[in-house]
């Protein structure tokens, strides 16, 4: 599979020069298989751009979303391929205990936050309800479960035969401990999803000082997400959802830094817009 950021800030989008290097578009990673099978994580601002590369030869999109914050769904109605008639788009997420995925998805699709109304969108729209346990959608196979952050909020890991990605962008597992890890993998929230991944894209909004202040946010530092990368024994780790206060420079000292402090075995690869991944 390959694997291509298309929006690595989390919370707001930051069009700002002193973020053009690792972007300032809002969380959205494509997943393009062997097969030709296309998945899109999260709807954020960079959904724009990923729908450009889609070639006209296809017909099917999953968008799979984690959860219907803001920065995460910003981008949705500008998906060029919604309004193709002869497009087929399947969107996976949470319910919540009252809506279905649908009913919340129509108040932000719907006037007065968007001019154009879910119902009246004219593509094949198809909806599908998260965590579902295991589904295959093309050659993949994708796993879905609950993780901690406000709000319903699922984690994916996708998988081939030969690889798997997992897919964490707002994720809270430390949740105020005194010291983390202090459970078992199987007892940290993604720990069994995330286990021996060759890819894990995971939530870093946070420096190891700024955490104290935002426990409870269901965020990382990301000192914090290296130590659940050892935890969970990845391969590789891309941090991601960078705070939108947090400027290249801040970016470049906090990574160092955190490498320095916590000494992961694995590699660890810097979120930017743009990067890809072929697993």
């Amino acid at each position: 599979m390959r694997v291509t950021l298309w929006g690595t800030r989390g919370s707001l989008a930051t069009p700002d020069p002193d973020m053009a290097r690792y972007g300032g578009n809002t969380s959205c990673v494509g997943v393009l298989g062997r097969e030709g099978t296309m998945l899109v994580l999260d709807a954020g601002t960079g959904i724009r751009r990923l729908a450009a590369t889609i070639p006209s030869t296809a017909h099917r999109v999953d968008i799979l979303l984690t959860h219907l914050h803001m920065d995460h769904i910003q981008g949705l109605g500008f998906f060029a391929h919604l309004y193709r008639p002869d497009f087929e788009v399947h969107i996976w997420g949470p319910g919540s205990a009252t809506l279905g995925l649908e009913a919340r998805l129509m108040r932000y699709l719907s006037p007065p936050l968007f001019p154009v109304n879910l119902s009246e969108l004219p593509c094949k729209l198809e909806f599908h309800q998260v965590p579902s346990g295991e589904v295959d959608i093309g050659e993949f196979r994708v796993c879905s479960a609950l993780v901690c952050h406000p709000g319903p909020t699922v984690g994916y890991r996708i998988s081939t035969d030969k690889s798997a990605l997992v897919y964490l962008p707002d994720h809270e597992p430390a949740l105020a401990a005194l010291r983390f890890p202090s459970l078992p993998r199987e007892w940290t929230s993604g720990g069994t999803r995330a286990a021996d991944a060759d890819l894990l894209i995971h939530d870093s909004q946070y420096s190891a000082s700024e955490y104290p202040g935002h426990c409870g946010w269901g965020h990382s530092s990301l000192n914090q997400t290296l130590d659940f990368g050892t935890l969970t024994g990845v391969k590789e780790l891309v941090p991601f959802h960078h705070d939108p206060d947090h400027t290249d420079i801040d970016l470049d000292r906090i990574t160092a830094q955190a490498i320095e402090e916590t000494k992961p075995a694995f590699k660890v690869t810097a979120g930017i817009e743009g990067a890809t991944f072929q697993l």
